[in-house]
Parts: structure tokens; C-alpha cells; sequence
């Protein structure tokens, strides 16, 4: 017969096999800056410190920078199980979802209180059933407001952009722009520096977050910042692959979804500082910063109702009762 110490020993030993058998490592990605304060950084790598710190076999290595995909990658990557997490600004994505084009649609959001009602709402249920019908499924909500920069001149009303070249985050903005008479750059967001400061591109819009992690200051002389008349806003949410998900125990399930509430509540705290602070940056750096009026504001809507959301109703199935639906949150 077998000592009780020999006994307790096997016992140990097949335990420990059966956590390694379950201990997973998970590759995050994104293009955003790491450790330089970018809050899309933020927001992973908090569910990464969550996730060792729970003690249940589960390691999150962050790649940030796009050091492992690029920008434009990490939606097929995501959706077939190459990719286990990422924080991906959701409209990249239109090309093989057309309707996530909504996720970005000028005058669509307008400000931050009104994005987070977007969350609980029956136009959010429907984006995110569709990301799940491609294998995919949010962990963190995260919504974040924009602005347009130029290397020429303040851009406030539709007649100041006529012929520059502009970047554009996605196809709804590009098409209001081309109706006011701009050309548009198409680069993601860690390329606009380059774009603007080789003369590719001479106007830009993106997120405030983006505006300050990636030095556009250093390149624009005027950035016309959110303000109460925010026509940009854009859904970056921290995402993972549904095969992913499904190969974790439940324990492991249960901890990055407590993680991922954690970065969304983190997010929700500093999406409002990010603006601020994106006012602060450029004005030290001697960039003019001005703000639309109520009157400019409508004259892009009015432009964006003629282009932006004719075509998105016209190409995208049940495009008008979507952007109708995200409309109707008060």
C-alpha cells in the first residue's frame, strides 16, 4: 500500500498538470502608443493586470504600436481566432461590415453624456449582434469625441476645407469632406504624422486622444476642438475573438469580463479629461484652437444629411433605420 505522503504528492502533482493544462496566454493588439498615456492603451492593459492578478492561469501580453498587426489587419485576425484582444476604432472595420460605418457617422453622438445613452440602446444591440455574427464580442465599451485639424487654416465651416487634402478616419466622414470639396488621404491614425509632415495630407480628423499621442500638434497650425458641437465621434471598444473566449474555463471567462467592465468604467472617468487635455497640448505647443458655433454645426449636418447618410441609406441594408434608431436616443 502506497504512504499517505506518496498519495498526497500524486495528488498535488495532477493538480498542478491540470492548471497548466488550462493556463492560457492571450495576444492583445492595437495601434495606439504604449506607456505614454494613451487611455485605448489604458484600457487593455488594465484587463491584462486584472487578468495575472486573478491567479487563474491566464497571461494577457500586450502589443501596442502595431507591433503585431496593423491597424487594418486586426479585424479578420480577431474574427477567425488569430487575434485574442484588441482595442479596434469599430469603423475600420465597414469594408466587411458595411453598418459599422454608423459607428462613426458625423453628428451621429454630438457629445459624451449622449454616447454613454448610445450604450444601452436598441441601435448599440444591433451593432453589437453584428459584430458577434462575425466571431467577435465587446469586452469594453468606449466611445471617443474627435476633432478636424489643418496645416493651412482653422477649419469651422464647409467653405474652409475646399481643395486641401484631408485624412479621414472612415468612409462617413470622407464623404461629407468630398461634398464640401476636399480630397481625401486615406492612412489610419499612427500614419497621419508622416501624412502631414510630407505634404501628403493637409488636413486631418481623428479622435482627441489620437491628436495628442501621436504629436499632431508638432504639424497643424489650427485644431478645431470638440466643444458643445462635437460632429465627431468614434466607437472604439476593446474587443476579442469569440473563439478566443470560448476555449477559456469560466473562471478565466468570468475575470476578463469583470476586467473588461473595470477599463470601460476607467474609460468612461477620462474620455471627457482626454479633450481637455488635448486643448492644453496643442495651445502650449502654439496651435489655435477654436470651437464651431451652433450655425457651423448645422451647415456640416446639413451637408452630412445630403452625403454621408444618403449613401450609408443607400448602400448599407436597414442603413436609414440604424442611423434612425441612434437618432431617436435623446
Amino acid at each position: 500500500m502506497k504512504k499517505p505522503a506518496t498519495i498526497w504528492a500524486g495528488v498535488v502533482a495532477l493538480l498542478a498538470l491540470s492548471t497548466t493544462a488550462q493556463a492560457q496566454t492571450l495576444k492583445a493588439s492595437h495601434q495606439f502608443p504604449g506607456g505614454k498615456g494613451d487611455a485605448r492603451d489604458e484600457m487593455v492593459q488594465i484587463i491584462a493586470r486584472d487578468a495575472k492578478a486573478a491567479n487563474v492561469g491566464l497571461d494577457v501580453q500586450v502589443y501596442p504600436g502595431a507591433s503585431l498587426f496593423k491597424p487594418n489587419e486586426q479585424w479578420n485576425a480577431l474574427s477567425i481566432g488569430q487575434l485574442d484582444i484588441s482595442s479596434f476604432p469599430l469603423d475600420y472595420a465597414s469594408g466587411k461590415v458595411r453598418a459599422f460605418g454608423a459607428t462613426l457617422m458625423p453628428g451621429l453622438v454630438r457629445n459624451h453624456e449622449r454616447a454613454r445613452r448610445l450604450n444601452t440602446s436598441p441601435f448599440m444591440q444591433d451593432i453589437r449582434e453584428r459584430i458577434q455574427k462575425a466571431n467577435v464580442m465587446v469586452l469594453s465599451d468606449a466611445w471617443l469625441a474627435g476633432a478636424v485639424a489643418s496645416k493651412r487654416a482653422c477649419i469651422r465651416k464647409p467653405d474652409d476645407i475646399k481643395g486641401l487634402k484631408i485624412r479621414s478616419a472612415g468612409p462617413t466622414f470622407a464623404a461629407m469632406w468630398q461634398q464640401a470639396g476636399a480630397s481625401i488621404v486615406s492612412v489610419p491614425s499612427n500614419e497621419v504624422y508622416n501624412a502631414l509632415q510630407t505634404g501628403v495630407a493637409d488636413a486631418t480628423d481623428t479622435s482627441t486622444g489620437s491628436f495628442v499621442s501621436f504629436r499632431i500638434y508638432e504639424q497643424v497650425k489650427c485644431i478645431t476642438a470638440p466643444g458643445d458641437n462635437a460632429l465627431w465621434f468614434m466607437y472604439e471598444p476593446v474587443l476579442m475573438s469569440k473563439k478566443s473566449f470560448d476555449r477559456l474555463n469560466k473562471q478565466q471567462q468570468e475575470v476578463l469580463l469583470k476586467a473588461g467592465k473595470k477599463a470601460e468604467d476607467f474609460f468612461n472617468q477620462a474620455t471627457k479629461k482626454l479633450d481637455n487635455e488635448m486643448v492644453d497640448t496643442f495651445k502650449k505647443n502654439n496651435v489655435e484652437v477654436v470651437t464651431m458655433s451652433q450655425p457651423e454645426y448645422d451647415a456640416w449636418l446639413k451637408i452630412a444629411q445630403e452625403s454621408s447618410y444618403k449613401e450609408f441609406a443607400n448602400e448599407v441594408p436597414d442603413g436609414k433605420k440604424l442611423i434612425d434608431a441612434a437618432l431617436a436616443v435623446k
